[in-house]
């Protein structure tokens, strides 16, 4: 079985998490969907590139979901969470692919 690469599981967690609350109108239930991708993520890139680079990227996935809020305001919602979701699946990609074990 293939396995979901970390990039792949946190951009859908961030597009994921913002997908249910926006369609249940619930916000805590996409909060978690958002934070059980996130742990799966950090655990893989713990798992591939360390501790130093699953923090770095915890930190990325983190900000990323505070920084969508700011810039819907300028570009939407779904633009905003697009973007971000590229950023930190950008991020991810780089770190693991270098430093993968």
């Amino acid at each position: 079985m293939a396995k979901v690469p970390a990039a792949a599981v946190a951009a859908g967690g961030l597009v994921g998490g913002y997908g249910i609350a926006r369609w249940t109108g619930k916000r805590p239930l996409g909060g978690i969907a958002l934070a059980a991708a996130g742990s799966v993520a950090a655990y893989e890139w713990n798992r591939q590139a360390g501790a130093r680079a699953a923090t770095g990227l915890t930190a990325a996935y983190v900000a990323a979901f505070a920084g969508s809020h700011p810039l819907a305001k300028k570009v939407g919602a779904w633009p905003a969470v697009f973007t971000v979701a590229g950023g930190v699946a950008a991020a991810s990609w780089a770190v693991t692919r270098r430093t993968a074990r």
